[in-house]
C-alpha cells in the first residue's frame, strides 16, 4: 500500500473538501463533500463531543445517506456551520426531496478553540457563514495546517492544525483528514519525534529519527494534560476526522471501519479520549467499488483509516504556522 497521488483523502474518487476561516476569532470550517450521496457512520470516543446529525448514522435509526461532513470550530456555536453547508448545497439541488424541497443530510462535529484566539466578540457568530462558504469552495485540492477547522486548533502545547493523508490497497483507496486540537501530546516526551512515526510515509511529517530506547518518561504526557497546556488549567478540546473510501460499504461495515479508524487517534495521541476530548471519526463510503469479500476487505480498510488518521494528525501539526503564541512544530530544537 502507497499514499495516493496527493496524499490526501480526495485521493478517493468524487471526494471534494472546502474551508473557511475567519481570521480575527482564529477559528474556522472544514467541509468534506462527496459527489454524490455516501453510506456514512461515525464513531465517537471522547468524553465531551459537540455533534449534529449524527443520530440518524446510528444502527437503530433507518439507513440514510449523507451529502457532506462538516468539522468546525467554535465549539457548540459551530455547529451552526452544519446549517450553512446544507443551505448552499440546497440551493444547488442537493438532497432528499421533500415534497418541493430539498434536504441535505449534513452530520457535524465541532471542537473547542474559542480560547485560542482573542476574547470571542461578535454581532452575528460567524459559523452558519463559514459552513456555507466552505461547502462551497469544495474542491480537489486540501490546504493543510493553519486552515478551516485548523486554524485556531492547538495540539497541547503546540499549534494544532488540519492534515490529510490516503493509502492506495488493493483495488480500493482510503483517506482521512483530522483536526488536530487535543489536550494530548503528539510527540514523544522531549523529543520532535511524533507518536504516530512508524506510519509515517515519505518523510510526510519530518522523518524524525525513530527512537532507539524506550521513552524514558511516560508520565510527562499526563502530568502536562492535568496541568493544562497553558498552565492555567484544562480546557475542552478534541480530534475530529473524515474517512473516506471508495468500497460498496454497508452501514454496519462503514461503522466497523470507523471504529477501527478511532485507533489512528490513539497512535498519534497521549493521552487520548480524555473525558475533555471530543474525538469523533466520520466515514464516507461512496460505493465506487464492489466488495466480495467482506470481511477481509473491511478488515484491511479499516487498518488503513487508523494508519491514514493518525498520519493525518501528525501531518496538521507539521504543517501548522505559529499563531496566539502557540509554537510550531518546527519551532522545536532539533
Amino acid at each position: 500500500m502507497i499514499p495516493g497521488p496527493a496524499n490526501a483523502i480526495t485521493d478517493v474518487p468524487g471526494i471534494r473538501v472546502g474551508h473557511a476561516e475567519a481570521p480575527a476569532l482564529l477559528t474556522g470550517t472544514t467541509a468534506v463533500v462527496p459527489d454524490r450521496p455516501a453510506t456514512a457512520a461515525v464513531s465517537v470516543a471522547g468524553g465531551a463531543p459537540g455533534t449534529r446529525g449524527t443520530t440518524i448514522l446510528a444502527p437503530s435509526s433507518v439507513p440514510t445517506l449523507v451529502h457532506a461532513v462538516v468539522l468546525s470550530g467554535g465549539s457548540a456555536f459551530g455547529l451552526d456551520a452544519a446549517g450553512g453547508a446544507m443551505d448552499w448545497l440546497r440551493g444547488q439541488g442537493v438532497g432528499f426531496r421533500m415534497g418541493s424541497v430539498r434536504v441535505p443530510i449534513v452530520p457535524s462535529a465541532i471542537l473547542f478553540d474559542l480560547a485560542t484566539g482573542p476574547a470571542p466578540a461578535w454581532e452575528h457568530p460567524p459559523w452558519w457563514e463559514l459552513g456555507r462558504q466552505a461547502a462551497a469552495g469544495a474542491a480537489r485540492s486540501v490546504a493543510l495546517g493553519n486552515a478551516g477547522a485548523g486554524l485556531g486548533a492547538k495540539a497541547g502545547g503546540l499549534k494544532g492544525g488540519l492534515g490529510t493523508a490516503s493509502l492506495a490497497g488493493p483495488g480500493f483507496t482510503v483517506g482521512a483528514i483530522a483536526v488536530a486540537n487535543p489536550l494530548g501530546s503528539v510527540t514523544l516526551p522531549g523529543s520532535r519525534a511524533f507518536w504516530a512515526w512508524p506510519f509515517e510515509r515519505g518523510g510526510e511529517f519530518g522523518a524524525v529519527a525513530a527512537p532507539t530506547a524506550p521513552v524514558a518518561d511516560l508520565d510527562h504526557d499526563f502530568e502536562r494534560f492535568a496541568a493544562g497546556a497553558d498552565g492555567e488549567g484544562s480546557a475542552p478540546n478534541t480530534t475530529l476526522a473524515v474517512v473516506a473510501t471508495d468500497l460498496a460499504l454497508g452501514r454496519d461495515e462503514t461503522l466497523r471501519v470507523a471504529m477501527m479508524a478511532q485507533d489512528g487517534i490513539a497512535r498519534a495521541i497521549r493521552p487520548v479520549h480524555t473525558p475533555l476530548d471530543g474525538d469523533t471519526v466520520f466515514v464516507l463510503a461512496t460505493g465506487a467499488v464492489p466488495v466480495r469479500d467482506p470481511i477481509a476487505t473491511v478488515a484491511r480498510a479499516g487498518m488503513m483509516a487508523a494508519d491514514c488518521v493518525a498520519r493525518a494528525i501528525a501531518r496538521g501539526v507539521y504543517e501548522a504556522a505559529p499563531a496566539a503564541g502557540l509554537p510550531a512544530w518546527r519551532d522545536l530544537p532539533a
